[in-house]
């Protein structure tokens, strides 16, 4: 049913708007913007960058203008697990080294799926949001773990960042164009049935792929000499180590002993799920989530943090965010009491009308505890030092309640029940899930 607006209704907006309050509020909202203006100041008491439980971690990274974060949190965790080990601060691994061979392994599971569903209309809801999706960054825990797990990691000064890995968009624009257009060639000759002729193509794109790559980016190193010194002022040098030689040597972090749970009240508790959509490695880690409730996610980190261990951890980190304080509350900015509405949603709700979303990743290195309460969490963010508290944000339990989706912790921390689960066939779910 049409509702064609009256002028008689106008008129009555109108007279409802114009009163003395509005027109305060406004000249407010107008000068300094809508979050200036509904900014809420009482939270400095309670958001102070004091914690009871912190990892010791230092400098941060930043992934600049990149879609790079799910690379940065989980390389986040693998360098503070070095720093741990080999008592080194300030350690950095490359991203640019796993962020290269994600562009050539992700073309290569895009050709896989435009291949198996060619016989499928091009107007096919999973077939559109695969070409949707060709040559984006936007990633999961268990990509970046697929990409270490089969190509290693090396440090930061062994494979640099470039302005290309800073600022992704032309390389993605780039390499989406060209997996659009390659996609339309496999298409064709698999419905032709020429499909020698499609593993030729496929060779001869992905080699493109390559070349487009390592033109932007760099080749990756085959070796390299590990040096530094540690805490203790000792020097170390270990020469001629390949990336997954340096990876099982000094980090060997078992990504199998790991899972991610999320809170998504829109789907069934207790249940496992995978995102087949979105692996990004033909035989690596698959994309699953054990759903449970919120308190699971809550415990298993502090657990975690108690053992001196970071939390990767997926967010909706546009909403009640400030960059100049670092603050993370859901009181942060009071729009509804500036604009006199009411838009509060549940978390099923926002993921239902997709209002939320896991839109960043990001890392908890702390967490302050009044007994067993939280008081609030320290955050380790990929934006650089000169945001929030040198790169940390303070994060309020009522944002982790409603804001943080998932989190990746050791098994170790479930029950035998959530294990169990942990290990079932998971449900897979459509590309365009709401925690897709």
């Amino acid at each position: 049913m049409a509702h064609e607006l009256t002028f008689e209704e106008l008129k009555d907006f109108q007279e409802s708007f114009n009163n003395a309050r509005n027109k305060v509020v406004a000249r407010a909202a107008m000068k300094s913007g809508l979050l200036e203006a509904s900014f809420n100041p009482e939270l400095g008491d309670k958001l102070n960058h004091v914690f009871s439980i912190e990892v010791d971690t230092e400098n941060v990274t930043n992934q600049q203008q990149s879609g790079r974060c799910w690379l940065f949190s989980t390389l986040n965790t693998l360098r503070h697990e070095f720093g741990v080990k080999h008592k080194v601060k300030n350690f950095t691994l490359s991203q640019a080294y796993n962020f290269f061979w994600d562009k050539i392994e992700r073309a290569n599971r895009f050709y896989d799926e435009i291949i198996n569903s060619a016989n499928q209309p091009l107007e096919d809801r999973t077939v559109q949001e695969y070409l949707r999706f060709a040559g984006e960054d936007g990633g999961q825990w268990a990509m970046a773990a697929s990409l270490v797990q089969k190509y290693g990691v090396v440090p930061s000064y062994a494979m640099p960042e470039t302005y290309n890995t800073n600022h992704t968009a032309a390389l993605a624009e780039s390499l989406g164009r060209k997996e659009r257009k390659d996609a339309l060639v496999l298409r064709k000759l698999v419905q032709e049935g020429k499909l020698e002729e499609v593993e030729t193509k496929r060779k001869e794109f992905l080699n493109e792929v390559y070349r487009m790559t390592a033109l932007a980016v760099g080749e990756p190193p085959k070796t390299f000499d590990l040096e530094y010194k540690d805490d203790d002022k000792k020097y170390h040098l270990d020469k001629n180590l390949t990336p997954v030689e340096f990876f099982k040597k000094y980090i060997n972090f078992d990504f199998s002993d790991y899972v991610c749970l999320t809170n998504a009240p829109d789907h069934e508790y207790n249940k496992l799920y995978s995102l087949p959509f979105e692996d990004n490695v033909n035989g690596g880690i698959p994309i699953t989530f054990l759903n449970v409730q919120m308190d699971v996610l809550r415990k298993a980190t502090i657990a975690q943090l108690k053992d001196n261990e970071t939390v990767w951890f997926g967010n909706d980190v546009g909403k009640q965010k400030d960059n100049k304080t670092g603050y993370l509350d859901t009181n942060l900015y009071q729009l509804d009491q500036l604009f006199d509405v009411d838009t509060t949603m549940t978390k099923k709700e926002r993921l239902e009308t997709r209002e939320g979303t896991v839109s960043h990743a990001m890392t908890i290195t702390g967490v302050d505890l009044d007994g067993e309460t939280v008081r609030k969490w320290k955050v380790e963010n990929s934006w650089g030092d000169k945001i929030a508290t040198k790169g940390y944000f303070t994060m309020s339990d009522q944002w982790f309640e409603e804001f943080v989706y998932e989190v990746v912790v050791h098994k170790k921390y479930l029950t035998d029940e959530q294990k169990q689960i942990a290990q079932s066939e998971p449900e897979p779910l459509k590309p365009w899930d709401s925690i897709a």
